[in-house]
């Protein structure tokens, strides 16, 4: 239906356009405080390194979340208000799709955060965190140019993979675990990274 097409493109283009904001949002978190030199500062404090990395990705995921909300009232315009509404709205894609986009949105500000851990310029920061989420995002494109094998691995990897699965209302633990296991490496190098900052 026109509903169903109209909410596939919207979540799609905001899986897309989640790559960009979370290098945005991102891209100061650790970079101005080396930049200012707060981060001496942050790093003499009494917290441990995976606490300041964990507080800089909760605060940024909380701050995603709060702008995922407010795109809710997309759906709800097509499916319900008169002259508008396209016909009954299935809750179940609905939801599946926002979990994806929030699934993708913490691994996304997990690869910003470790970026922003490399070094003291946002603009940097920003573009190697755009870098790494275009490789893992499009590296699928090059999976149907390689051995079926090679191919399948090389999809399992990518970002996009998963995403139109959500999409389509299908949760497939395979994604979630997959977008988890993004999120958790990207927090482990970042705190390895500060760790680096502190002893060197």
């Amino acid at each position: 239906t026109y509903y169903e097409t109209s909410i596939r493109g919207f979540l799609g283009a905001g899986g897309i356009l989640l790559l960009l904001l979370a290098s945005v949002l991102t891209m100061r978190l650790l970079a101005e405080e080396r930049k200012m030199g707060t981060l001496e500062l942050l790093l003499t404090a009494p917290v441990r390194d995976s606490e300041v990395i964990m507080g800089k990705f909760l605060g940024s995921l909380g701050i995603l979340t709060a702008m995922l909300a407010l795109t809710f009232y997309y759906p709800i315009l097509l499916g319900v208000i008169p002259g508008i509404g396209f016909g009954d709205p299935e809750g179940g894609p609905i939801a599946t799709g926002y979990l994806g986009l929030f699934l993708l949105g913490g691994a996304s500000l997990a690869v910003g955060l470790f970026a922003s851990s490399l070094t003291s310029n946002q603009l940097v920061a920003a573009v190697v965190a755009g870098g790494i989420l275009c490789a893992l995002w499009f590296v699928g494109m090059a999976a149907d140019l390689l051995p079926e094998a090679l191919g399948e691995v090389i999809n399992y990897v990518s970002l996009s993979y998963y995403f139109p699965d959500f999409m389509r209302g299908v949760i497939d633990t395979r994604g979630i675990i997959y977008y988890l296991s993004v999120t958790a490496l990207f927090l482990f190098l970042a705190i390895r990274s500060l760790e680096h900052s502190r002893w060197s």
